[in-house]
């Protein structure tokens, strides 16, 4: 009954919150610093639950550096990770295969891929992979649940928004700032976001 040609148009593109917004970099770098430190003083308390704030730990940093939607994110796989022949530093954590992207209505989830900017996270990966994963799962999920199971969305934001409070961030930042932030800080260091993100 309802078509394109029947129904009123949104008048402006973006309906997000006006507060909603991108971390600044020393916001971004507090908050990992401070999920860092979480999963130190867990781990040294002796208490359980240093694993799963490893894994959230990482989960944030991965979002970043890739610009992932939760979805993405949570469906990765260890067999997601590729090489880059034009980046052979990064070794095999050059780009990264997104097999559940933003499906447009009535389509399967959109595949694309992401090629790795930041020197920092081919090192994150692989220090999760070693550490991290192999604790959690024997499979190829990368970031199980304490279950198998994959991570739900409420699990990842009720840590999120914890840090945020203890950090005393502004409730404008959510999951998806660091979405935000990802294409917001490529663009201030010259890079073009659509470059990296290829269909």
């Amino acid at each position: 009954v309802f078509f394109d040609w029947n129904t009123a148009a949104h008048v402006q593109d973006n309906e997000s919150a006006p507060q909603k917004r991108a971390f600044t970099k020393h916001e971004l770098q507090a908050l990992f610093d401070h999920a860092d430190d979480r999963v130190t003083v867990i781990a040294e308390s002796g208490r359980k639950g240093w694993l799963p704030a490893y894994r959230d730990a990482v989960m944030f940093k991965v979002a970043y550096s890739f610009g992932l939607r939760f979805n993405e994110l949570r469906h990765l796989q260890t067999v997601d990770f590729a090489k880059n022949p034009h980046a052979r530093e990064f070794g095999r954590h050059g780009v990264v295969h997104v097999r559940y992207g933003k499906a447009k209505r009535g389509s399967p989830p959109k595949r694309r891929s992401v090629l790795t900017v930041f020197d920092w996270t081919p090192e994150v990966v692989q220090d999760w992979l070693a550490h991290g994963q192999p604790h959690l799962d024997d499979g190829i999920d990368l970031f199980p649940s304490e279950r198998g199971a994959l991570v739900s969305e409420a699990t990842l934001i009720r840590r999120f928004r914890r840090y945020c409070t203890e950090l005393d961030l502004s409730s404008g930042l959510d999951l998806h700032s660091l979405r935000r932030s990802y294409a917001t800080h490529l663009i201030e260091d010259g890079w073009d976001p659509m470059f990296v993100q290829q269909q």
